[in-house]
């Protein structure tokens, strides 16, 4: 089956509400605990509509199967040249390597934009997200304990860090 990777579009919106909201109520991927609605995701996506900050969705026979997001980094100028990244898939999508095709997809859209680090925050324990990062050049770069509490417990989030450009 055949895995288009392009820009999210305001069409998306559902798709990606769908999918993000999974990973809320289920998993500690995000630390919100109240899914976003559709207006919401439409929000956030139109902060997300070029330069740095993008979001790349992966479609499988016409159908998005997750996406991948550069946001902010932190809100003071001083870090504008970094991004926050991310990979949300549908449940059912895990293991197809869509997260490798989104994060291509993605630090291709990104590599003229003059970005100099990007970060992730994975939170543990994650094998396959923190696998994801070290094969697109991500290296750990520290671990914040018990740092979000979650599903009545505390978790551990490990930050990755990638060189963007020299």
């Amino acid at each position: 089956m055949p895995t288009t990777v392009r820009p999210a579009t305001a069409d998306d919106v559902p798709a990606l509400t769908e999918v993000y909201a999974h990973h809320v109520l289920t998993g500690t991927a995000t630390f919100d605990v109240d899914p976003p609605d559709e207006a919401a995701r439409r929000e956030w996506l139109a902060g997300h509509a070029g330069g740095p900050h993008r979001v790349v969705v992966a479609e499988v026979d016409g159908r998005v199967q997750g996406f991948a997001a550069s946001s902010r980094f932190r809100p003071r100028a001083a870090y504008d040249t970094s991004v926050e990244t991310s990979v949300y898939l549908r449940a059912g999508a895990v293991g197809q390597g869509l997260g490798s095709a989104l994060y291509a997809g993605l630090f291709d859209a990104l590599a003229d934009q003059g970005l100099h680090r990007a970060y992730a925050a994975v939170a543990l324990p994650n094998p396959a997200s923190e696998a994801l990062h070290r094969r697109f050049g991500f290296a750990v770069v520290g671990t914040l304990g018990e740092v979000g509490f979650k599903f009545g417990r505390f978790h551990d989030v490990r930050w990755f860090e990638k060189p963007l450009a020299p």
